[in-house]
C-alpha cells in the first residue's frame, strides 16, 4: 500500500492546521496528532483534520479508528480521491478487502490518472486472488509514474506468484535501483533468484538485506534456506537459530531447523525441532511427517532389527491415519518432506517398511491428482518408443556418471525417443550434453503441477527414475502414474516401495540369488554391471602429501567413503590392520557435514585407544579433492579399502581407472555389492573377501607384498576395458522396454 495523503492536503486557513500538516509531512506524528485534535476541538466536523488524523491512526496500525475518522470526514464533506485512497488503505489494513476495493474504485473514477490508487487497487486485487488483474493495475500505475519503487515491488510480487520469475526479477531490480535500501525487495529478489537456480546471487541479496536490517527475521530464514541448498548445513543452522531468536514461535522455522539438524546427523535434536514445530502448529503435516520418518531405524545400528522395522511400519500407519483425518486434501505437501534416505545405510531387508511408506506416498499423491483434474493427453501416433527420464542430478554427479549418461549415449535412437526432465537446480557441461542428446529437455523452476503437465504433455510410453529417494520433487512425481510403464534404478540402491513403480533396474553382478525378496517392484537384473559406463579420463595431478598431512612412511590405504557409510561395527578392522602392519596410514575424507566426519573420527580415535594404538600416527582426514588431485592420490596409494555394507561404485570405478587394487567384502544386498561386481567382471574374484577377517587379511597382504600389488595392477589394466561402454545392458534394457510398452 502507498499513498500521498499529506502531499496536497486541502488548504486550511488557520495556522494551526497548516502547522499540523507540516509536522505530519516531517514524520513528527505526535505533534501533528495533537494539533489535529486541537482543530477538532473547535471544529468537530473539520473534514481535513478528521481525514489526516485518520491517516495517522492507519500509520500507527489502528485501522478501525482510521476508518471511523475518515468516514466522519466524508459525512462532513464530499469525499475526494485522496481521502478515498486513505480510507481504502484503512479498510485494507483491517482486512476488509471488498470495502477497500470499492474505495479505490471510487478514487479512480474521480481521478483516473491517480498512480497511487492504481497501485493500491492492485494490492487489493492480489489479496483477493485476482493476480492477473493486479498486474494490470501495477502496470497502469507505472505507466503514469515510472519511477514508483513500491509499484515495481508489488508488480514483482505478482509476477512471482504467477510463476514468472524472470520478469519478477526485473521488477525487483528496478525497485531497488530507485530505492536501494528497500529490504523487502532485496529479500524477495533473493527468493526469485533461488527459484531461478542462482543461489549465490540469492545469498548476496539476503546478506545485503541483513546489512541494512540485522533484525530482519525473514532474511535470516531465507539465508538459512539457501545455505542448506549450498550444502552448508552448519551455517544454515546458525541462520535458522538467529531467525528463532527473533521469532521463537515460528513453526516453519523450527521445521526448517529440524531438516538441517537431520542433514547433520543430529537425529535427536532434529526430532526435538520437528516436535516443537508440530506443537506450535498442530496441523503442520510436514513437521509430523519429518518427525515420523526421522524416527525410523537409522544408521546407528549395524545389525538388522526386526523389532525396529515393525515399529517403523506401525509409525507410518499412524502417520497415514493422521493424514487421512486431518489433511486429506493437502497431505501431498508432506510427501518427500523428509525421506528414509539413511535406511539404506542400515543392514537388513527393508522391503516391508518401505512398502508401507510407498503406499502412503502414492495414496496422498493420487488424492492430489484427483483434485487437479488434468486433461487427458491423446496418445501419440506410432513411432519410436518415448522414454522419459526424471532426475535431479543431470550434471556431473554419481547418478549421472554411473547410470543416466550411458542411456543417453547408447540406447538405440532409431527405436527410442529420449525425453529428459531435470528437476534439480545444478547445471554444468554434462547438463549441456544431456540437452543436446535428448529429443526433449525440460529444466528450470517449476511447481509440482507444472512438472506433471510437462511430463504428461510428452505422451510417454515409459518413464524411468534413476534415483528415487534423494529429493522431494522426484518422490512426489514417482508416486504418481504418469506413464504406462514406470521404472526405478539404483541411483539410490534400495527398493522404492512405491506401487507406481513396475520394475527396478539393477545388475546381475550386483544381486544375490534371492534378490527379488528385497524389492516391491519386479526386479530386472541387466547383464554384467547393468550400465554402460564411460571412464572419466581425468589425468591425475601429483598430490602434495605433506601439505595434506599424509606421511608415506608405510603402506597407504585410501578410504574415500562418505562418513555415514562406515558402520560402527566395522571400526575394529582398521585397528586390526594397523596392529598387524605396524606402520601404515589410512586416509579418510572430510566429506559432507563437518560433524559427521568429526563423529567418525572420534569413533575411530576411541577404537585405536582401546587397541592401544596411536590414532594420529595411523589416521588422517583430508578435505575433498578436485578430481585430478583425487586421481593423483589414488595413483600414489597402495590399496583402496571399500566400505562394508554400502559399497562404492563410482569411487571403485575411479580406483580401477587409476590401477589401484581394491579390497571389498560382498554384502547381502545390492548396495553392498558394487565393488565386488566390478572385480568379478574383471576376473578378480580373489579380491572379494568372504568375511571381515578375510578383508583384514587381504588388506594386510596387499600392504606387505608389493609384487602381488603390481601383479593386480597389471591385471586391472588388462581387464578394465570390460567395464566400459558395455552394450549388453543397453540391449537388454531395450528388449524389456519394447516388450513392456507393447503390452501396455
Amino acid at each position: 500500500m502507498s499513498g500521498d495523503q499529506t502531499s496536497n492536503p486541502t488548504v486550511i486557513t488557520p495556522q494551526t492546521l497548516q502547522t499540523a500538516v507540516e509536522h505530519h509531512q516531517a514524520g513528527r506524528l505526535a505533534e501533528a496528532e495533537r494539533l489535529y485534535r486541537q482543530v477538532l476541538q473547535s471544529e468537530p466536523d473539520n473534514a481535513d483534520a478528521l481525514h489526516l488524523l485518520g491517516v495517522i491512526a492507519h500509520e500507527q496500525g489502528m485501522n478501525e479508528t482510521a476508518v471511523e475518522l475518515i468516514e466522519r470526514a466524508h459525512r462532513a464533506q464530499p469525499p475526494h480521491p485522496i481521502s478515498l485512497n486513505s480510507l481504502g488503505k484503512a479498510y485494507f489494513g483491517s482486512h476488509r478487502l471488498r470495502e477497500a476495493r470499492k474505495c479505490f474504485g471510487k478514487a479512480l473514477a474521480l481521478k483516473p490518472d491517480y498512480a497511487e490508487a492504481h497501485n493500491n487497487f492492485g494490492a487489493v486485487l492480489a489479496a483477493l486472488g485476482q493476480t492477473e488483474e493486479a498486474v494490470q493495475c501495477y502496470s497502469r500505475a507505472l505507466a503514469l509514474h515510472p519511477e514508483y519503487p513500491e509499484a515495481h515491488f508489488n508488480l514483482g510480487n505478482a509476477l512471482d506468484s504467477l510463476g514468472r520469475p524472470e520478469k519478477a526479477e526485473s521488477s525487483y531490480r528496478r525497485a531497488l535501483a530507485l530505492q536501494p535500501g528497500m529490504v523487502d525487495a532485496l529479500v524477495n529478489l533473493g527468493h526469485v533468484l533461488q527459484d531461478l537456480a542462482r543461489p549465490k546471487e540469492a545469498e548476496q541479496c539476503y546478506r545485503q538485506a541483513l546489512a541494512i536490517s540485522p533484525e530482519f527475521a525473514e532474511a535470516h530464514n531465507n539465508l538459512g534456506t539457501v545455505l542448506k541448498e549450498f550444502g552448508r548445513p552448519e551455517e544454515a543452522e546458525q541462520s535458522f537459530r538467529k531467525t528463532l531468536a527473533l521469532k521463537p514461535d515460528s513453526a516453519d522455522v523450527h521445521y526448517s531447523l529440524g531438516n538441517v539438524l537431520h542433514d547433520l546427523g543430529r537425529l535427536e535434536d532434529a526430532q526435538q525441532s520437528f516436535r516443537r514445530a508440530f506443537t506450535l502448529k498442530p496441523d503442520h503435516a510436514e513437521a509430523l511427517w519429518a518427525l515420523t520418518i526421522s524416527r525410523l531405524p537409522s544408521l546407528e545400528g549395524a545389525e538388522p532389527d526386526r523389532g525396529g522395522e515393525s515399529a517403523g511400519i506401525a509409525e507410518i500407519r499412524k502417520l497415514g491415519d493422521w493424514m487421512d483425518a486431518n489433511c486429506a486434501d493437502d497431505g501431498f505437501k508432506a510427501v518427500g518432506a523428509l525421506q528414509p534416505f539413511y535406511l539404506a545405510y542400515r543392514d537388513g531387508n527393508h522391503r516391508d517398511l518401505l512398502a508401507e511408506y510407498g503406499r502412503l506416498c502414492s495414496r496422498l499423491m493420487q488424492r492430489w491428482r484427483d483434485q487437479q483434474r488434468f486433461r487427458p493427453v491423446p496418445r501419440a501416433a506410432a513411432g519410436a518408443i518415448r522414454v522419459g527420464i526424471v532426475s535431479a542430478h543431470v550434471h556431473d554427479h554419481s547418478v549421472w556418471n554411473a547410470i543416466v549418461k550411458g542411456w543417453l549415449r547408447h540406447l538405440n535412437r532409431e527405436r527410442f525417443d529420449l525425453r529428459v526432465f531435470h528437476v534439480g537446480a545444478k547445471q554444468d557441461g554434462e547438463t549441456d550434453f544431456a540437452r543436446l542428446q535428448a529429443t526433449h529437455f525440460e529444466h528450470g523452476p517449476r511447481g509440482l503441477r507444472q512438472w506433471v503437465e510437462a511430463i504428461l504433455a510428452q505422451q510417454l510410453d515409459a518413464l524411468i527414475y534413476p534415483e528415487i529417494g534423494m529429493d522431494p520433487v522426484t518422490v512426489k512425481l514417482a508416486a504418481l502414474r504418469l506413464a504406462p510403464v514406470q521404472l526405478a534404478a539404483w541411483g539410490h540402491p534400495e527398493t522404492t516401495g512405491l506401487p507406481t513403480m513396475d520394475c527396478y533396474l539393477s545388475a546381475e553382478l550386483f544381486e544375490p540369488a534371492d534378490a527379488q525378496q528385497h524389492y516391491t517392484e519386479r526386479l530386472l537384473a541387466l547383464p554384467n554391471l547393468g550400465c554402460s559406463y564411460q571412464p572419466l579420463s581425468a589425468a591425475g595431478v601429483d598430490p602434495d602429501l605433506a601439505a595434506l598431512g599424509i606421511d608415506m612412511d608405510g603402506p597407504l590405504f585410501l578410504c574415500p567413503g562418505v562418513p555415514f557409510k562406515y558402520a560402527p561395527g566395522h571400526d575394529w578392522i582398521f585397528t586390526e590392520i594397523a596392529r598387524r602392519l605396524g606402520r601404515c596410514r589410512f586416509v579418510f575424507f572430510a566429506l559432507g557435514p563437518r560433524n559427521l566426519s568429526e563423529k567418525l573420527g572420534q569413533r575411530l580415535r576411541n577404537e585405536f585407544a582401546r587397541a592401544q594404538l596411536d590414532f594420529d600416527r595411523h589416521v588422517v582426514f583430508i578435505p575433498p579433492q578436485p578430481r585430478p588431485a583425487f586421481h593423483g592420490l589414488m595413483q600414489r596409494a597402495d590399496v583402496f579399502l571399500d566400505t562394508i555394507g554400502f559399497s562404492g561404485f563410482n569411487t571403485a570405478m575411479q580406483a580401477v581407472e587409476c590401477g589401484l587394487p581394491i579390497v571389498t567384502r560382498e554384502g547381502r544386498f545390492m548396495r553392498g555389492r558394487f565393488a565386488s561386481g566390478i572385480l568379478r567382471r574383471m576376473g578378480l574374484p580373489e579380491l572379494v573377501a568372504a568375511s571381515d577377517e578375510d578383508y583384514v587379511a587381504l588388506a594386510v597382504r596387499f600392504a606387505r607384498d608389493s609384487g602381488h600389488r603390481n601383479e593386480i595392477r597389471a591385471r586391472i589394466e588388462a581387464s578394465r576395458h570390460l567395464l566400459y561402454d558395455d552394450p549388453a545392458p543397453m540391449r537388454s534394457l531395450e528388449d524389456f522396454l519394447i516388450d513392456a510398452t507393447r503390452k501396455n
